[in-house]
Formats: structure tokens, sequence, C-alpha cells
């Protein structure tokens, strides 16, 4: 698991009639929790009012038993964040919640929108003030002062003016939307509950724990709401006007989980194909193979598989260490990777290694990994990355390193090795990628790999932009958070 590549957010949302939609929401969240651990957060509606109750933190310790009674209603938005544009601070903790002119709406979002300064700037020529300092909140104030006669009007103008990646998750007194954008970038599937209700989630696996029964996915500029009448979908753009559909190909490689499924393919297998393709391309003479725990551990059965290899285990991880505002000591902070990461010795000791992981980015972790295992015992060990060279930042959603400190955009692939202090290093073609998601190639985003973006981005995004913008400055000088100080507790009346 790479801790230089993090994406952004997870998003949920639930209208199920005559049921208790916040503790749906709490476990459709928990489900979607690697998706970001910097704070949570649950709106709900009654029919009568809204209601809002977001904090930072993962959402176990968010939420409990009495903050979950605060949140009434039988539909419900929520998210998962972590940050891309926009500083961890708690007045950007997710869903927001706005009373616009067209009524009060809940509003949640996955991606990034490489416009938002723009846009910030000219809705804050119309008088709309910011309380946050993220792009999240800028969509979400454009959607609520769009104009139109309906929402699915307002989310064309959205779809018109915002330049980006954004699955969204939309909820007004009445219905619950799940909207992706025209290029598809980030993912957002559909399930039906219980007979009657229905879910929008970042992946399938929420809809597991819920025994949703999984309808298909939110295709790209699709509008999709759920109410009283059921299900209804809308493409806002028409056909013509949508782009080339632009879905990210590291969704498949790394960040949604094994068990979820995407594009018409469970994750696991998707992934134990791209080891397959991995050991084709990179065979070697070894004893075992091994995984670097846990997105790497498919890949490298896959590889196993192939090459005739055993596979064994050999890094063992701590899973309780998670994301935390506790900073290691300078010694333990040397240490690096064992605080995640522990060798087996026994397993690797005298041991041809062959080690699969899923990505290098700046080339931090994977040394500390190589040099355990070396101090453990390994004869050899051979790197296999389950992903081609990472060479360009990412503008929609993943919070990656500038160009400047991604090692393959500076480095050849002998250079790498010898930094990494590997044996030998394979890197798995784009092609076997892009064959081993079962999608066209033309359909994804690869251009973290290929420099190629799917639409206009800017030379440099500065991921805390909003944070020095004057037209964002009251939502960081007054308080740290929407309503004074502590978590966010907001009820709107309808």
């Amino acid at each position: 698991m790479n801790p230089n590549l993090r994406e952004k957010c997870g998003v949920f949302g639930v209208y199920a009639p005559g049921d208790d939609a916040a503790r749906l929401t709490f476990f459709g969240l928990q489900a979607l929790q690697h998706r970001g651990q910097e704070s949570a957060g649950i709106a709900t509606s009654d029919g009568d009012e809204l209601y809002l109750y977001a904090d930072m933190g993962l959402v176990a310790q968010v939420f409990d038993e009495s903050t979950l009674d605060e949140l009434p209603g039988d539909s419900a938005i929520g998210h998962t964040r972590y940050s891309t544009t926009g500083a961890s601070v708690d007045c950007n903790a997710s869903p927001f919640l706005l009373q616009g002119p067209h009524g009060p709406m809940a509003f949640a979002h996955n991606g990034n929108i490489v416009n938002s300064e723009a846009l910030s700037a000219s809705l804050a020529a119309r008088g709309i003030d910011f309380e946050a300092t993220t792009d999240s909140e800028v969509i979400a104030q454009l959607l609520a002062h769009a104009p139109g006669e309906s929402w699915e009007q307002r989310f064309g103008e959205l779809m018109r003016r915002a330049s980006g990646a954004y699955s969204l998750t939309v909820l007004t007194p009445d219905a619950v939307f799940g909207v992706r954008d025209p290029m598809g970038v980030r993912p957002l599937c559909i399930g039906k509950l219980n007979g009657h209700g229905w879910v929008f989630a970042s992946e399938s696996c929420a809809l597991d724990l819920l025994d949703a029964e999984f309808v298909r996915e939110v295709e790209p500029g699709e509008v999709v709401r759920a109410d009283a009448d059921g299900l209804t979908s809308t493409f806002p753009l028409g056909a013509a006007q949508r782009p080339k559909r632009a879905s990210c190909i590291l969704e498949y490689i790394y960040f949604a989980r094994p068990d979820s499924r995407l594009g018409g393919q469970l994750l696991y297998e998707a992934r134990a194909n791209m080891g397959r393709q991995l050991a084709r391309e990179h065979p070697v003479e070894a004893d075992i193979v091994i995984g670097v725990p846990d997105s790497g551990i498919p890949a490298a059965i896959g590889y196993a598989r192939e090459s005739g290899i055993p596979y064994a285990e050999g890094l063992i991880r701590n899973r309780y260490v998670g994301r935390t505002f506790i900073q290691p000591t300078q010694r333990l902070r040397e240490q690096g990777a064992r605080i995640k990461y522990n060798p087996l010795p026994e397993a690797v000791a005298g041991k041809r290694v062959v080690v699969v992981d899923d990505t290098i980015v700046r080339g931090t972790t994977n040394p500390l990994v190589v040099g355990m295992l070396r101090r453990a015992g390994a004869a050899e060990v051979h790197m296999r990355i389950s992903a081609p060279p990472v060479t360009h930042p990412c503008f929609y959603g993943v919070d990656m390193a500038t160009r400047g400190e991604l090692i393959a955009a500076h480095s050849s692939v002998e250079e790498i090795r010898k930094h990494v202090g590997a044996d030998s290093l394979g890197y798995l073609s784009l092609n076997g990628a892009i064959t081993a998601t079962r999608q066209p190639g033309d359909g994804l985003c690869a251009a973290c790999f290929t420099g190629e973006y799917p639409s206009a981005v800017p030379l440099q995004l500065d991921k805390l932009a909003l944070e020095t913008s004057d037209f964002h400055k009251r939502g960081t000088s007054a308080s740290t958070s929407r309503n004074g100080a502590g978590p966010t507790r907001v009820r709107v009346k309808v």
C-alpha cells in the first residue's frame, strides 16, 4: 500500500423510506473508509428539515449512538475525506449544507475541480460567501445558485462550468441524487435496498455491507434521482456535448477495494491479472513471491500462479496503524516502513524473493521494504510493480507529488532499481495494465503514466490555493469550523 498515493474521498447516499438513513450511511461510510481518513460527515432529511453532523477523524471516531440520534430521517448522504484541495481542517469536513435560492441542499464530492479558483472568483463577484477552502464548496455553491426550474437543469449548469472530476451525492428535502462528471473519472454505483430503497456509493463494497443489490454504475454525465417515484435518470448535456470517457485506471490498480466491482469486473481478479501479465513481461528465477500488504497481494498471487513460483507471506502489516496525529520519535521515524510492516525471517531467509508492489511514486517507501527483507536474510530481492512508472501528477482527485518529486519522471528504471536497492526491477507495461482492466484503452485516464490528460489542466495545481484566496479567508479566520468550534452540527428548516 503506497502512502504516497491517496484518494480524495468516498461518497454515499441512501433513500430508504421507513428506515434509519443515518445508521445505514454510517455503515456505508465504514466500507468506504479507505478512500479518506481525515474527516467524516452525514447529512439527513426527515422531509421537513435537513440535519448535518461532521467532524475530523475516522467514521467510528466521529459518530456514536448519540450523534446518530441527532440525525433523523429516511434519506441521507455521507462523506469520508482525504484532502487534495484545501487543508485538512474541520471547516472543510463534508458534506456541505447550503441554503440557496432553490431551498436547502447537502452536497458530498469525490474528485477535484481544476478551475475552482476561477469559479470561486465568479461566485464571489455575485456576493456569494464561502465558509471553507475546498473546491467541493465551490461547486456546491455553483449548484445551489445555478439557474433552472429543476435540479436536473442546475446540474447541467454545473457540468457546463466545472472542469475536472466529480462524483456527487446530493440531498434535498425530498430526494437523493447520484451524479458523475461527463468524463466519468471517479466511480459511483447504484444499489437497490430492501426492494424499495436506493443506495449510491463510490464502490460496490458499501452495497455488500448493507446487503443491497448492485444495479449498475452511474454513467458519465448522468444525474440519477431517487425519490418517492423511484429512480429516474437524465443526461443534462446530451450525447453530443459529452466528452470522451476517461475513468481513472488507478481505481483498478490501487484505490478501490479488491472486493469492489468496477467496469463489470471484480477488482481482485483485475489485480491478479496484472500480476499474471507482470510475470510474463518480467520473469525471474526465484524461490518465493510475496506481496506488499495489502494492495500488492492480489498481483503477487497472480504473479505466483503465472510463474509457478510459490506464493508466501513475507511481510506482515500492522493493521491498526492508520492515519494518526501522534508523530513518531526520530528513532522510530528512521525505521520508516517498520511502523507498518514486519518481515517474517523464517519465510525469506536464504531465499530469492520476488516482492510485488502496486506503484513507486517518490521512491521513499520501497527502499525501506527492500532493506527490511535483506536484514531478514533474503538472498536476493527482485521488485515487481503492477503498474507502469508514475511520471506525471494527477489533477483529478489524487493527492500526488509534483512532477519534480516523482522519481520516474527524472530517473531511468535502472537508476530507480539502484535507488530502491533491488537486484532487479520490472514495471507492468501500460498495455498490460489496460488489458487486465478489460476496459477499452480510450475509455481510461492514464495521464499519470503518459502525461496525456483528458481535459485542459493547469501547469501546477496548488492544493492550498483557496487557503490564500480573499474569497475564502472568512472561512478560516473567524473559526476552525462552520458553526464556531468543534464538530459541525447544523439543522436547516425547509
